[in-house]
């Protein structure tokens, strides 16, 4: 599972990255985006931690 929730965050900044840089129209769903991808980081930090501890 921490896998795929790397991969995720990986694949969701990259396509903010290359929306912000090529299609200037969608910004309020690329913006989406990188929240969704900050949201998934902050959270495979916070369960790898309480993993690790336990």
């Amino acid at each position: 599972m921490k896998n795929i929730l790397w991969i995720l965050v990986v694949i969701l900044l990259i396509g903010w990255v290359f929306g912000f840089l090529v299609f200037k129209v969608l910004g309020g769903l690329i913006h989406i985006l990188l929240v969704v991808a900050v949201i998934l980081l902050v959270y495979n930090f916070i369960t790898g931690k309480n993993k690790s501890s336990s």
